[in-house]
């Protein structure tokens, strides 16, 4: 979708801003409307003693931060295909900022299993009307603590001892990414285990919302910029034409023949398996990677590849296609009209490796040899002159698609559908097409101790974290990365669209590989 005027953010009402979406915006809502999919959670577990968890403390740094970011905030409003808006109120007192905040907070008395499993499988929680909720559980909770009132805020012990306690953090996809997600947890815990009493964050809450929200003359709100107008443009029509070229050339080499076996459609389950390695076997794992000059995320690659060809399920002459996402961030050359970090800011990329073991070499050697090819595959793609054209022409192809894909959707559903007619006949014979099936996704976050300053939040210890999103049926995403000085390792997927037995034998292969080669 080309930027232009209307794409920007304005003000159509004295205390109300919106902003037209962006391609990868709209290509995240569009298939989430009727139920979710791509929904994103951050789950985090972490012992603290209760007073920071109390609801008063809680709701006001939900506050604040909800402020600071204001895409958390935002409804959506649908007037067509190709115009889909966010729509941001500024809360007109700190009060409302703080009754936006509680009304978007939950306390629930459930396990960290029971509160993953419901977001995920359960009714959608988020909604055009709710694009960001906060919930935290604790498997022996008591009811929710009331709303804060006056006397409540001299009210903190002296003495409490910590307590296991679980957040989840739920956010719309089409809202930002994973890096938003993290960077946005380190924040919440510095804030909420920072020596600050209740009455210095009720300061800070009307010192923000006076910055923030408070209308002043020639007061502009804005909101961030969409992905799209968040890269530089094309100089020339030469250089827009020139970059469709390669980008048809560098689709028609991804080339892959490898997919796991469908069930017949059964209700969405997702389950998310997850093994955790203790910090000496991590800094072995990381130590061998770095002997071999690759980094764990290329490691990952292989270790799916040979897992994959043990299975023995495809084609051995056709290759194995998976594929990542790549943060765009660096790319952004242009000034932001928002100093928010809650954009989406993701490219996409494949790494194609052979679907076959040679039983003439080491099979040290074929994986760590693997490794290094997705490495190199890697290094590419991010090196590439025309990667912010490659981007930016995927962001309009998967623009495209979830629109005309919407449309039929919901063509379907009113019993309006009419399937379009067949492509006429070639009158010459035509290659056959090349396979391009995707075996599997991979979520590498690296090392997230690098974005959680554990340090600077002593009050707090965070344990455990789990993330991933709410899929569409027959989803799957195998996720990598460090955390609290551990290497984890999940598989989310729904276990009613797979051959379920093939799905297990991989994910053992995958935690054999593991074992085997790092």
């Amino acid at each position: 979708m080309p930027s232009d005027p209307d794409t920007a953010a304005h003000e159509p009402a004295p205390c109300c801003v919106d902003r037209r979406m962006g391609d990868t915006e709209l290509s995240y809502y569009l298939p989430a409307r009727s139920n979710g999919v791509n929904d994103m959670y951050l789950h985090i577990g972490f012992d603290a003693p209760a007073h920071l968890v109390q609801r008063p403390r809680v709701r006001l740094v939900w506050a604040i931060l909800r402020m600071q970011h204001p895409l958390l905030s935002c409804s959506v409003a649908m007037h067509s295909y190709e115009d889909v808006r966010f729509v941001y109120t500024p809360p007109l007192t700190p009060q409302d900022a703080l009754d936006d905040a509680d009304n978007n907070l939950e306390y629930k008395p459930v396990t960290k299993d029971e509160l993953i499993g419901d977001y995920l499988n359960g009714e959608r929680t988020l909604s055009n009307q709710r694009l960001s909720y906060l919930i935290i559980a604790d498997g022996s909770a008591s009811l929710p603590t009331p709303p804060l009132t006056p006397q409540e805020l001299n009210n903190v012990p002296d003495t409490d001892p910590n307590h296991n306690h679980d957040l989840l953090i739920c956010a719309a996809h089409f809202l930002g990414d994973g890096m938003a997600l993290h960077q946005f947890a380190n924040e919440f815990f510095r804030l909420l285990a920072s020596d600050k009493s209740l009455q210095e964050l009720q300061a800070l809450l009307t010192e923000e919302w006076n910055r923030s929200c408070r209308l002043n003359p020639g007061k502009v709100f804005t909101l961030p910029n969409c992905l799209e107008d968040n890269l530089a443009p094309e100089p020339s029509k030469l250089r827009r034409a020139i970059g469709k070229v390669d980008f048809q050339l560098s689709q028609a080499k991804c080339i892959g023949g490898q997919a796991f076996p469908r069930k017949s459609q059964q209700p969405r389950r997702t389950i998310v398996p997850t093994v955790s390695y203790d910090a000496d076997r991590t800094k072995s794992v990381l130590k061998r990677c770095k002997e071999k000059g690759v980094s764990i995320s290329a490691a990952f690659f292989a270790i799916c590849n040979i897992a994959w060809a043990r299975v023995g399920n495809g084609p051995p002459d056709l290759p194995a296609m998976m594929y990542s996402a790549l943060n765009l961030r660096p790319y952004f050359k242009l000034r932001p009209p928002h100093d928010s970090y809650w954009f989406l800011a993701v490219g996409y990329f494949n790494v194609i490796l052979p679907n076959f073991i040679p039983r003439s070499i080491e099979p040290s050697s074929t994986f760590w040899h693997r490794a290094r090819s997705a490495k190199f595959q890697s290094a590419q793609v991010a090196k590439t002159p025309m990667f912010v054209s490659r981007c930016r022409l995927m962001a309009e192809e998967r623009g495209r698609r979830a629109r005309m894909w919407a449309k039929e959707d919901d063509e379907r559903e009113r019993g309006t559908y009419t399937p379009p007619a067949p492509a006429p006949t070639p009158a010459k014979p035509t290659k056959p097409a090349v396979p391009s099936s995707a075996l599997i996704g991979l979520s590498l976050l690296g090392n997230l101790d690098g974005i959680y300053k554990h340090a600077t939040f002593p009050a707090v210890k965070l344990h455990t974290l789990t993330t991933g999103s709410r899929q569409r049926s027959g989803g799957m995403l195998l996720f990598g990365y460090t955390f609290a000085g551990k290497l984890w390792v999940s598989l989310g997927y729904d276990e009613n669209g797979f051959d379920k037995e093939v799905v297990e034998k991989f994910w053992q292969n995958v935690l054999g590989a593991m074992d085997e080669f790092l």
